[in-house]
């Protein structure tokens, strides 16, 4: 999701101690990165910058921080606040300038070279990142003024990032002996170098995985724009008079739901299913098996049981076991839900006239039979009222505009690094400039999977910067002159995806570190999975909802089907993820002295252990296309969009309690969680704003899986 500030990502971090950078190629004297950006809120200057641009500036960024971090352990003056802790956040300028504009461009718009760039720029980060960590002189000036602490009279903001520095030194090595910190380097390099592998052999697999289909007919089931959408991602890959349905992150394709041939299903489904175990070059499987042992045996350097306890100690959960209890309350409900659900599956196989077991690629489409016999809801009904353009201004926009005051302009001045890129000024309740904020909708084959939010610059008092964010989705691009018609489902993530946004543009830091959206895994899903809300409140669904033609409002009727439909399919839905949500924690409590893992073996053994129905419900990332958990720092993670759930579901009881969509409230949620940024632990922010803790209660009643209303 989103990129930290330098202390907490691998990717901006410090100086190479004894280490010089080659010489930077003749672009560095005039590198775009070198000096702030002239444009409003110091927007990356994409209109100036190339693909050559990004190594020599990363080059030149590493050795003036490594410059600045020097002077900082070196300084023959006793250890202060400000020459050491807040010096730190003031260094790294350019590195952070062009790290955090490279990971934005590198992940939705990649290319042969940037993909260079990453791999020789990878393990140099994870070496800087060890360089600061693992410096003992700079660590003593920590060690001195947390000792001192109480006497220091530091700001509430201050403490804490006095007491987020000290843990993350000691949690990085600091403490360890010289001989022990040679190996932590080499074990950090290594995981980089293996991290970057993934994700790039992820990225070719998931493009090889495509499904080319030659007969029209074997489409039989999507609609036309879904039709002419393949032919033209065909024709971009030079099919002429073929058909391409590429894969999305997940298991499970969007096409399954309406694709009424079996064969074709099958051959997606398979496609999306093995599209990393071909042994071919996207073949991931040696790189996660390297992967996982040297994080464990890394872990248990450091003084933990495995890599799930080494990550856990800075989140909302604190350790495994308490993430095993929470995913465990929530099986019995789902497990008795995906019974129901696999009893009317087979039903609906059986009125169409079928007789076979349900297999994977049968579920979407019969489940989709299913919803519509109960709830009489078509989603080609539905598409046409959901025009993307429409969904972002009068849904997405006017939510935030009502709840927090917030107004868009959009600025077509703004250079991007795509033609399908928008870019949008954010003003705030009183008309001051707030933000910036990209979207990037669209699929394409340079593109990683899924969905999500993160910065180009951050904000920081300390710093003069404001929030320029991006959110960047995988939604399937119209035929020309054809209109954005989505899914509610694709609806949702615009809504999820901008309340990260919202996270990150109303950050009130002074602190790099602490800002915006820098907090745990198991918190940062909270704003993102809240706003999600907003997309079925009844005022902000009647000022979007309608029709693409003729402007007409969405029929009650329809509307009712969708509200109803909402809770329908949740024992796959919650099932899917608790499994993927497992099958990452197992991964990551692998015992250090444990030998490398056959994952085939591995992942079949875990799925055994889940008790849930696995066959029917496969897991929403298998091992090998698990990008979260393998380079996008969810490792030990992937729970935390459970865990979020059961906050952002009981905040919401609050807002309905409370009178729902007002000024009042908005303000109340903003002042109290997201404005914050990481400048309190998490328990006690969110306390502050609920008033207790919080109990899977809201959760699975929101879901429909225990009696009552929300």
């Amino acid at each position: 999701m989103n990129r930290a500030a330098w202390l907490r990502t691998a990717a901006i971090v410090t100086c190479l101690a004894g280490w010089s950078a080659a010489p930077a190629p003749a672009r560095a004297a005039a590198n775009p990165f070198q000096a702030a950006s002239t444009l409003p809120f110091q927007a990356p200057r994409f209109d100036l910058i190339h693909d050559g641009d990004y190594q020599p500036a990363f080059l030149l960024g590493m050795k003036a921080q490594r410059a600045e971090i020097q002077a900082i352990a070196r300084n023959p003056a006793a250890p202060t606040f400000d020459n050491t802790i807040a010096a730190m956040e003031r260094s790294g300028r350019v590195l952070d300038r062009v790290s955090e504009t490279f990971a934005g461009v590198y992940q939705a718009n990649t290319n042969p070279t940037l993909d260079k760039v990453q791999a020789a720029v990878a393990p140099l980060l994870a070496q800087h990142q060890d360089a600061i960590y693992l410096d003992p002189r700079l660590f003593a000036r920590v060690q001195s003024l947390y000792a001192a602490r109480a006497t220091l009279k530091l700001d509430g903001e201050q403490a804490q990032l006095l007491e987020v520095y000290h843990q993350q030194f000691v949690h990085a090595g600091a403490q360890l002996s010289d001989a022990d910190k040679v190996t932590l380097r080499h074990l950090n390099t290594r995981l980089s170098t293996l991290e970057t592998l993934f994700q790039q052999k992820l990225l070719t697999a998931t493009k090889a995985g495509a499904l080319v289909v030659s007969d029209k007919a074997a489409l039989a089931g999507l609609d036309p724009a879904a039709i002419d959408a393949a032919a033209s991602a065909a024709q971009g890959r030079g099919l002429t008079g073929k058909w391409v349905l590429p894969l999305q992150n997940t298991t499970q394709q969007p096409a399954l739901q309406t694709l009424e041939n079996r064969d074709t299903r099958k051959a997606l489904f398979t496609n999306s299913w093995l599209r990393a175990e071909r042994g071919d070059a996207g073949d991931t499987r040696a790189t996660i098996a390297e992967l996982a042992q040297l994080r464990a045996q890394k872990a248990a350097l450091l003084g933990y049981p495995d890599y799930a306890s080494y990550v856990l100690y800075d989140q909302m959960a604190r350790t495994p076991d308490a993430v095993q209890h929470f995913i465990a309350q929530l099986v019995p409900a789902t497990l008795a839900e995906q019974k129901r659900e696999v009893a009317d599956i087979q039903s609906a196989i059986r009125k169409d006239g079928k007789d076979f077991q349900p297999e994977p690629w049968d579920w979407q489409l019969y489940a989709e039979q299913v919803r519509k016999a109960r709830y009489d809801l078509d989603q080609d009904q539905v598409k046409p009222y959901f025009e993307l353009d429409t969904v972002l201004r009068d849904g997405v926009f006017f939510a935030a505009n009502q709840l927090y005051g917030i107004s868009f302009k959009e600025r077509k001045d703004i250079p991007v690094y795509n033609p399908d890129v928008r870019v949008f000024e954010v003003s705030d309740k009183d008309g001051s400039p707030l933000a910036l904020v990209y979207f990037d909708y669209f699929k394409r084959d340079n593109k990683n999977g899924g969905a999500w939010m993160s910065n180009f610059v951050g904000q920081s008092h300390l710093l003069g910067t404001k929030p320029v964010v991006y959110n960047v989705a995988n939604f399937t691009k119209p035929a020309a002159g054809q209109p954005a018609l989505i899914s509610f489902e694709d609806v949702t993530t615009m809504f999820h995806e901008f309340g990260h946004a919202l996270h990150g543009m109303f950050a009130d830091q002074t602190y790099p570190t602490l800002s915006g959206t820098a907090v745990a895994r198991d918190f940062v899903e909270f704003p993102s999975q809240f706003n999600e809300h907003w997309a079925l409140d009844p005022i902000v669904f009647a000022h979007y909802a309608k029709h693409y033609q003729t402007g007409a409002p969405m029929p009650q009727a329809l509307v009712d089907k969708i509200k109803k439909a909402a809770r329908f399919n949740q024992g796959y839905a919650l099932g899917e993820i608790i499994t993927a949500a497992k099958l990452d924690m197992d991964w990551h409590t692998i015992k250090p002295a444990a030998p490398q893992q056959d994952v085939d073996r591995f992942e079949a053994a875990s799925m055994d252990r889940m008790g849930l129905d696995t066959k029917d419900v496969p897991t929403r990332y298998r091992s090998s296309y698990f990008l979260h958990i393998w380079a996008n720092g969810y490792a030990a993670g992937y729970y935390a969009y459970l865990w979020t759930e059961m906050l952002d579901d009981a905040a919401f009881a609050w807002f309905r309690a409370h009178g729902g969509l007002t000024r009042e409230n908005g303000q109340k949620f903003r002042d109290m969680i997201l404005s914050r940024g990481h400048t309190q632990d998490y328990g006690p922010m969110f306390r502050a704003f609920y008033g207790k803790d919080p109990d899977i209660t809201p959760m699975l009643r929101h879901r429909g899986l225990i009696p009552g209303d929300e």
